[in-house]
């Protein structure tokens, strides 16, 4: 087999964090809005969520999906992902570039995106436009970006963005949450 085109076990990623939680599948469908039958058949690896769901299923977990994500796929020390590899097709796109659980996360969204959704990372995060516009909210302020402009964001800023054209597509590049990530001491 192709270890490029493993399948990936979300399932037991969910399974897994659940479990280290102690929570039951009944509280986290409540969590979640999802059904207790489904979150049973996404763990037991006989549904796939869409991406929307992993989303809903990751906040009721309190991570993200693509923390889910990296902890479905095994880690490789040399890993090429190509531009047509996406195990998750829905809209809108959202497909890793960087798999496995590592250090660094990167992650490539396009098409549409619920621009009400609030984020805050654990730790720091970059916003790159590959193509067309976004806009930022982050910290009280309002920031337009185009194509080629970077925003970056010191962990626990929180923010929300939004595409305002058709076809934009953001790259968003963060230290994993995994990660303890600390300032270095000056007076060393």
């Amino acid at each position: 087999m192709d270890e490029n085109k493993e399948t990936l076990r979300v399932g037991a990623a969910v399974r897994r964090r659940r479990r280290a939680l102690e929570l039951t599948l009944a509280v986290v469908a409540e969590r979640s809005g999802l059904s207790v039958p489904f979150l049973s058949q996404v763990e037991n690896e006989r549904a796939r969520p869409s991406m929307r769901s992993l989303q809903r299923v990751a906040d009721a977990l309190g991570t993200t999906c693509v923390e889910l994500l990296a902890a479905a796929d095994p880690a490789r020390s040399v890993d090429v992902v190509r531009a047509d590899d996406s195990e998750f097709t829905h809209e809108p796109r959202v497909r890793p570039l960087v798999r496995g659980h590592h250090q660094l996360h990167a992650v490539e969204f396009s098409g549409d995106h619920d621009p009400g959704r609030e984020f805050q990372l654990r730790n720091d995060e970059l916003l790159y436009v590959a193509d067309g516009t976004v806009e930022v909210e982050a910290e009280g302020r309002a920031y337009r970006l185009g194509r080629g402009d970077t925003l970056y964001l010191t962990g626990g800023v929180r923010h929300r963005w939004r595409a305002t054209e058709e076809d934009t597509r953001v790259l968003v590049v963060a230290v994993a949450d995994h990660i303890e990530a600390v300032e270095d001491d000056p007076r060393r």
